[in-house]
């Protein structure tokens, strides 16, 4: 089943409360005419009722009741539409106009059950609104008690019919074609106000792989979507930055695996041109089982840094000494150090909840990148400070300073400050992308500042 469309829905919505406050308002005013048509026909009715009613009480004897009726019938000459009848206590006919033909038991029961009350009569195909009462008068009955009159006026209604109907459906076909051109001007207002809505989806169609720089204009936009078109070109600078990062490091990973795939292929090309001896093969065997090993390290990286991504990269927490920590490492790093005169320095305490291996790594990341950059015959000092609400680890070597166009790159993938120098023990090019990856995975930052001959990395991870 096809769903309505947003169009559709706010034009139902807004056709379906206008038609029912016309449709209300319609009921409002024509029960409001009805009202003021029944105001009327009663305050004639209820004027001929006291001007009967104050005849009767001059009444004093039964006689009186001849001479009341043609003083009756001249008072009602001009009177169109009125009609009077009056019973006695026997319900026998006093006094009736020409039409005034109501049967004498209705008229009796309307005076005894609703008197004064407004009553519609039907006569014959007239209609009328009548009122009907028991009015004393001053003669006495054989009981000594004041004879009472049954007194029924009605006026007939019939221009009032005639007028409500003409009313009604003048004022019905009113409300039809104000429906009708709700439907139309509704259709019209919602496609125009959604229209905004219509112009996100035509930018955002052109959006491509090719294009993903392009953006929603927020000018002229309605402020309910301007949060909205925000998010979206949010959403947009994140693919375009994640677009970029995964075309990067394709071209990157497709770069560092094309040299050893090729030093591999043409050592095993050489060695098998012609027979050699079993000490060439080997040779050649050890030397491609090391760029391999080289490639599996490469690869075991990517994983790892892909998981990172990903959110993947869950530390096992223990809390550790740092300074213990750092210790094992120097222990590791000795040789190396000695090697080029390098002196490993470690200063101060602390402790943090951390992953043991994903720590040691990271820091071991940044001692052989500080080594590695190091002067011979200078010192790499490690500082450990505890913060107020986080633990601060300092790695520092003197050397070449890291040029400040570079600085913001050093912790980019495969990024190399001289990238003349491919495949020598720098390694891929990765070791310090993967150090802030662990610390982030830590909820940690990482920043690095040179300048002077020094160059530090700084970690912050919070406190144990």
């Amino acid at each position: 089943m096809n769903r309505l469309s947003l169009t559709q829905r706010l034009t139902l919505i807004f056709v379906g409360v206008c038609t029912a406050v016309l449709l209300g308002l319609g009921w409002v005013v024509s029960n409001s005419v009805e009202k003021h048509f029944e105001a009327l026909d009663v305050e004639v009715l209820s004027g001929k009722m006291e001007l009967i009613a104050q005849a009767l009480q001059r009444v004093g004897a039964a006689s009186d009741l001849t001479q009341l009726s043609h003083q009756l019938a001249r008072s009602l000459i001009g009177h169109h539409g009125l009609e009077v009848l009056l019973l006695d206590a026997d319900k026998a006919v006093i006094f009736a106009t020409v039409n005034a033909s109501f049967d004498p038991a209705m008229v009796a029961t309307q005076a005894t059950q609703h008197p004064g009350q407004p009553m519609l009569w039907q006569l014959a195909d007239q209609t009328y609104r009548g009122l009907a009462q028991q009015i004393p008068t001053a003669a006495l009955d054989a009981k000594g008690n004041h004879a009472s009159v049954i007194v029924a006026a009605a006026i007939h209604i019939g221009h009032h019919q005639s007028y409500m109907q003409a009313f009604l459906q003048t004022l019905w076909l009113f409300v039809a074609c104000a429906a009708l051109l709700i439907v139309l001007l509704g259709w019209w207002s919602v496609r125009r106000a959604l229209q905004p809505l219509r112009a996100m989806r035509d930018q955002a169609q052109v959006v491509t792989a090719q294009q993903l720089n392009r953006r929603v204009s927020l000018q002229r936009m309605p402020v309910e979507l301007i949060e909205l078109a925000q998010s979206l070109n949010d959403m947009l600078a994140r693919l375009e930055e994640a677009f970029k990062r995964l075309s990067d490091f394709s071209s990157d990973i497709a770069h560092e695996l094309r040299t050893p795939l090729s030093n591999l292929m043409t050592q095993t090309q050489v060695a098998l041109s012609q027979p050699r001896a079993a000490d060439n093969y080997r040779s050649v065997l050890e030397s491609n089982a090391e760029e391999l090993e080289r490639m599996a390290r490469m690869i075991a990286d990517m994983l790892l840094l892909a998981k990172a991504d990903n959110g993947l990269v869950l530390p096992h927490r223990e809390t550790l000494n740092l300074a213990d920590e750092v210790s094992a490492l120097f222990d590791y790093f000795d040789a190396l150090a000695d090697e080029q005169h390098i002196k490993l320095t470690l200063q101060g305490q602390g402790s943090v909840s951390a992953d043991r291996l994903m720590l040691r790594r990271a820091v071991g990341n940044l001692l052989s990148n500080g080594l590695r950059h190091a002067q011979n015959g200078s010192e790499l000092i490690v500082r450990l400070e505890t913060l107020p609400d986080a633990v601060q680890i300092t790695v520092t070597n003197q050397g070449a300073d890291i040029a400040p166009e570079h600085l913001e790159r050093v912790f980019d993938r495969f990024f190399r400050v001289d990238p003349a120098r491919q495949h020598n023990a720098e390694g891929a090019g990765l070791g310090l992308a993967i150090t802030q990856s662990i610390v982030t995975a830590h909820g940690g930052a990482i920043s690095v500042a040179s300048g002077n001959g020094v160059t530090s990395f700084t970690i912050n991870l919070p406190s144990a």
